[in-house]
């Protein structure tokens, strides 16, 4: 089982961002809608701050 160590949540425009940390796959986030979809993809990122703003960009999207 892989460790995620989660880094931020937020509630914005009625969605919860996670940015989390794992071991093998890096920075990465994930969105829950309003209607408790959970979005997002395996793609990588190098910071936390990378993945946030990835995050907002689904967001925007998303609405």
């Amino acid at each position: 089982m892989t460790k995620a160590t989660v880094h931020t949540v937020i509630c914005t425009e009625g969605f919860i961002l996670i940015v989390f940390f794992t071991e093998t796959q890096s920075w990465q986030f994930r969105i829950i809608s309003p209607e408790g979809g959970v979005f997002g993809e395996c793609k990588i990122y190098q910071t936390a701050l990378a993945a946030h703003k990835a995050a907002r960009q689904w967001v925007a999207v998303l609405k």
